[in-house]
């Protein structure tokens, strides 16, 4: 049966025997020489065979060493499965050949294990096969048993910069292992509806399964029972792999950096789960862990990676998509009587149209009278195409008066501005012009409120007024010396003020809380506790003032944002504690200066106020039957066990949940999950004051393989939920054990997988790992080396690291992968190109691997990682690109600070010759190993030697990068709008570095290419090896 394969290379069926032709013989194991009876070639139809969508195979005549799942028939409602390209050919990474490869004479060709490219499907005739027969038409190809573990080139990554690519030839040969989990048996017959039958109910259609896109909406909609999992596996490996031996006699660690896997694409959102339920919500609002539950409790605990759900409730619709508003007025809101779910896409009809089957609990509810719609011939509702809630995983119900506790209440912002001394002086707020009242309470004990009904006004009536008292704020506190800040007293006035209304108080603050209530202490600067039992106490609110607080902030329906500006510290630990259980954010700024960062904050804070935002909301999720939510990780306050009460929540804000198994062995074939949020819509649009309710429902097969949940892994799923533990582990322990919690969950991930082909694989020094997580390792790196668990005390400074922390939590997975591997693009071959070559901009703007190799001093470099621009010139870049991109003036004051570095290491070199030159020389006498320091001792006489600056000689910190009057600039411009434009949710602020800047360059980019080795920390290589020698253990 062939197969239309769109966007790869379609190969040409095998050409039928001729009419004299015989068929070849075939030879079955344990059997003599004398060759079988020749069996017929299948006839080629388009109908699928009554069994399921693939031939029908014998057994293999080898004992397999896991039990294949059973093949189900295709579920109602659902498509069968079909297997990934992944599942069919084996994929191969090239590294230096192993010590038990046959040997090669000298000068010739590396042998190369040959495999078919993903997604495709390459019809070869089989040669020597194990197994009697015609063979469909996925066919993989095999390689030499005594090569098929030899040394290979990798087209799995593109090549590294600067090196030669080679082609894959094409090549097959026997296998010389049977066939082992999910391999062609025979399928049961179909087993019945686990429902009864009701009078008109619908009745299963003929077991006739047809192909991947081409079921009915009858079909669809009715999904009892989950498709086959695992119905077709190559007899070849279905794994990726990395070859890790060194050569003999080196030492070298036998791992080619080049071919590593990289993230170079960014987040790749799993795709087969989609088409299996193509009626399931976006990945964009809720993603899995793993779109493969386990069917037994001894199942899941195998699952070492964390069974577990990210949802993103508002998430920005897809483009072109929209989430349907519904609006039940006379019949109500459909939901289950027994678990409360709603009605959605997988409830299932019965009894001529009277009854509907809720898909989480199974119970059997009555259909509303107002609501109820006759079933065709194939048990189709006959308004279904009028019904969005039973076509669509995503919609969102106008909810009655009586989903309220009190009507809508108009958007609040309450701000809370630092105006101490170290806030005028940094520029924290604007120009002046006259002096509006201000009201002064000196008790800082007994807080009240002067005027209760008149500090809030409504923006439209008094838009001048505020505008007047935002340009005079700056003139008002010009002349204050007081370095103190009353912030605790402040919070306490302000949620006196709001505690009728709810609302969102941004605090502006710039100081360490110093009086009255809440006043922290400067515990930042305590080194003793570091690397001790006590040192994630620093990274804990002080006291529980703040805790406490937020409590009370949470229960009146006020949300914080926290907006922080300091060189100083400032205790983020504390401040960001608000934010955190009342559902906000925290804006880290260090070393702010309103010159610089201005910009930053202006967009940050207009995308705070303007992007779509929910209040008094309150969310749950429900899982089917067998399953539940043990632990919730993200900015919330939990109301319940399982109510989440978010004051606000808006589009840039995710949630992870664990799940696990309420039962021993689960009964269902199918598991279903639904996020529910209820929120009111505040404002001034013409929907103002109704309250919506958004389900977001996804449905997901229970298999019983292993090796089919590492399949349908979601990487990018898998480390949201990860940093978001890896986070909470630091506030309880050392970094050093969060960072080998994690570590120690990849390792014993892969070492199951290992376990499942270490039987009938000959695996050796490979470290194998599925192609859905070949990311595993390198953004278990980034994580590691991410600012909330990175070194130690020197790494980062406790604010920086808390701050980041508290943003992290609460990231969509999309972000968060960014931050973790961010984007380096080399620029100046595009801005140098003619405008006719510049229209396609994906294939320009090709990501590279983050290591120093990757850096040419002739080129002109973007780095991106969501939050910041890092601009890196090169050395030998033409000053003319400096011109055009930074100005006349600049690039000639660039040309002198190039000058005045030239000139200071030629004083420095000098000053290091007389002072240290003879004193080096006589420690080397006296050691006898002036001839390892001879190289550096010439280096230092030649001026070859770059010393590092304090900062000096960098560029100068007044620079704003601005387009001018050439096509270079407006391009490179055009580069930062789309890159804006493409995640609008935080500001990139471009830093201007230039090579050997140091310690600038240092910090802001070289600390960030995270393959590297640096200041003590593994390379991937090293990252690699380090996992892999872990995994063989006790293998």
């Amino acid at each position: 049966m062939g197969t239309e394969n769109p966007g790869h290379p379609n190969f040409p069926m095998r050409p039928p025997p001729g009419p004299f032709a015989s068929a070849p013989p075939t030879m079955t194991p344990f059997s003599s020489s004398r060759p079988t009876p020749p069996i017929p070639p299948p006839p080629i139809t388009s109908v699928p065979p009554a069994g399921g969508p693939y031939q029908q195979f014998p057994t293999s005549p080898f004992p397999s060493t896991a039990q294949s799942p059973p093949i189900r028939a295709p579920p109602e409602g659902q498509p069968p499965f079909q297997p990934r390209a992944s599942q069919v050919s084996a994929s191969s990474v090239s590294f230096p050949p192993q010590s038990q490869v046959p040997p090669v004479p000298m000068g010739s060709s590396p042998q190369s294990v040959i495999f078919s490219p993903s997604g495709v499907n390459v019809p070869q005739p089989p040669t020597g096969s194990l197994f009697p027969g015609p063979r469909p038409n996925i066919r993989p190809t095999f390689s030499p048993p005594d090569s098929s573990y030899s040394a290979t080139k990798s087209t799995f990554q593109p090549p590294f910069p600067g090196y030669p690519s080679k082609k894959p030839a094409v090549s097959q040969a026997p296998s010389p292992f049977p066939a082992q989990q999910g391999s062609f048996m025979p399928p049961p017959p179909a087993s019945s509806s686990p429902f009864s039958s009701q009078q008109g109910s619908y009745a299963p259609p003929p077991p006739v399964a047809a192909p991947l896109g081409y079921q009915s909406r009858g079909q669809m909609q009715h999904p009892s029972s989950a498709p086959p999992i695992g119905g077709i596996q190559s007899l070849t490996e279905d794994f990726s792999s990395l070859s890790l031996a060194s050569l003999p006699g080196s030492i070298d660690p036998g791992c080619d950096h080049r071919t590593l896997p990289r993230p170079l694409d960014g987040d790749e959102e799993p795709s087969s789960f989609t088409e299996m339920y193509p009626m399931n919500c976006n990945p964009r609002y809720l993603r899995l862990t793993t779109s493969g539950i386990p069917s037994s409790q001894s199942l899941a605990s195998r699952w070492h990676l964390t069974l577990g759900a990210v949802v993103c409730p508002l998430a920005e619709d897809p483009e072109g998509e929209e989430v349907p508003v519904i609006n039940y007025i006379s019949t109500g809101i459909i939901r289950c009587r027994r678990c409360r779910s709603y009605v959605n896409p997988y409830v299932t009809f019965t009894d001529a149209g009277r009854k509907w089957r809720c898909n989480i609990c199974a119970l059997l509810n009555d259909v509303p009278g107002d609501y109820f719609a006759n079933l065709d011939a194939t048990g189709r509702r006959i308004d279904l195409d009028q019904r969005p809630e039973l076509l669509k995983g995503s919609v969102e119900f106008v909810a009655p008066t009586d989903y309220m506790n009190r009507p809508p209440m108009p958007p609040l912002y309450f701000f809370l501005i630092d105006v101490s001394l170290s806030a005028v002086r940094s520029g924290m707020i604007g120009s002046s012009l006259a002096q509006p009242q201000m009201m002064v309470i000196s008790d800082l004990d007994d807080i009240f409120v002067p005027l209760p009904d008149d500090l809030l006004v409504n923006l439209s009536e008094s838009r001048n007024v505020v505008e007047t008292f935002l340009d005079s704020l700056p003139s008002m506190f010009q002349d204050n010396v007081n370095v103190e800040s009353a912030f605790g007293p402040a919070v306490k006035a302000a949620f006196m003020v709001m505690s009728q209304l709810g609302g969102k108080l941004l605090i502006f603050q710039n100081t360490l809380p110093s009086l009255g209530v809440g006043r922290l202490k400067l515990r930042g600067d305590d080194l003793r506790a570091y690397g001790t039992d006590k040192e994630h106490l620093l990274r804990l609110p002080e006291g529980s003032f703040y805790k406490q607080m937020a409590a009370d902030l949470t229960k009146y329906q006020i949300g914080v944002n926290v907006y922080a500006f300091s060189d100083k510290y400032t205790d983020i630990a504390s401040l960001g504690t608000l934010a955190k259980y009342t559902g906000g954010q925290v804006y880290y700024y260090p070393n702010f200066q309103s010159s610089i960062h201005g910009e930053k904050l202006r967009h940050e804070l207009v995308r705070d106020l303007t992007r779509e935002t929910a209040w008094e909301a309150v969310m749950r999720i429900r899982c089917g039957k067998g399953i539940r939510c043990t632990s919730y990780h993200g900015n919330f306050m939990l109301k319940s066990t399982d109510l989440l009460a978010l004051p606000t929540v808006d589009c840039d804000k995710a949630y992870a949940v664990q799940l696990s198994l309420e039962e021993t062995l689960l009964t269902t074939q199918t598991v279903y999950l639904q996020a529910v949020l209820l929120y009111p819509l505040s404002g001034y649009t013409a929907s103002c004051g109704e309250r919506r309710i958004r389900v977001h429902t996804a449905a997901a097969p229970v298999v019983t393989d292993l090796g089919e949940m590492y399949r349908q892994a979601d990487t990018g799923a898998i480390f949201s939920l990860f940093c978001r533990l890896a986070i909470e582990k630091t506030l309880t322990n050392k970094l050093e054990d969060a960072r080998n919690s994690l570590q120690l969950r990849i390792v014993k991930a892969l070492r199951e997988y290992r376990n499942l082909y270490a039987v009938q694989h000959r695996l050796g020094s490979r470290m194998i790992y599925p192609d859905s997580l070949k990311f595993l390792c390198s953004y278990g790196l980034a994580l590691s080396k991410s600012v909330p668990l990175k070194g130690g005390y020197a790494d980062a400074q406790l604010d920086e690291r808390c701050g980041a922390g508290f943003t992290m939590m609460a990231l969509p997975v999309k972000r968060l992968l960014k931050l973790l591997y961010p984007s380096l693009i080399r620029i100046d071959e595009y801005l140098l190109k003619p405008s006719a070559q510049t229209d396609d901009f994906k294939n320009i703007m090709k990501r590279l691997p983050l290591v120093a190799e990757s850096l040419d001093s002739r080129g002109l470099y973007l780095y991106d990682d969501g939050f910041r621009f890092v601009i890196w010139f090169g050395r030998m870049l033409s000053p003319d690109v400096a011109k055009n991109l930074l100005g006349a003036d600049f690039a000639a004051e660039l040309s002198k600070v190039q000058s005045l570095v030239n000139e200071a290491i030629l004083v420095a070199t000098r000053l290091l010759n007389r002072i240290l030159l003879n004193m080096l020389f006589l420690f080397c006498w006296f050691l006898c190993i002036s001839e390892r320091l001879r190289p550096f001792l010439s280096a230092l006489r030649h001026d070859e030697v770059v010393l590092n600056s304090p900062g000096s000689f960098m560029f100068p910190t007044q620079v704003i990068l601005s387009e001018h009057d050439n096509e270079m600039s407006r391009r490179l411009m055009r580069i930062l709008k789309k890159l804006r434009e493409s995640d609008p949710s935080y500001y990139q602020l471009p830093y201007l570095v230039r090579q050997g800047e140091q310690p600038k360059e240092g910090l802001l980019l070289l600390v960030n290419l995270l393959e590297d080795q640096m200041g003590g920390t593994s390379g991937y290589v090293d990252w690699i090896m380090q996992i892999h020698r872990q995994v063989q253990q006790n293998t």
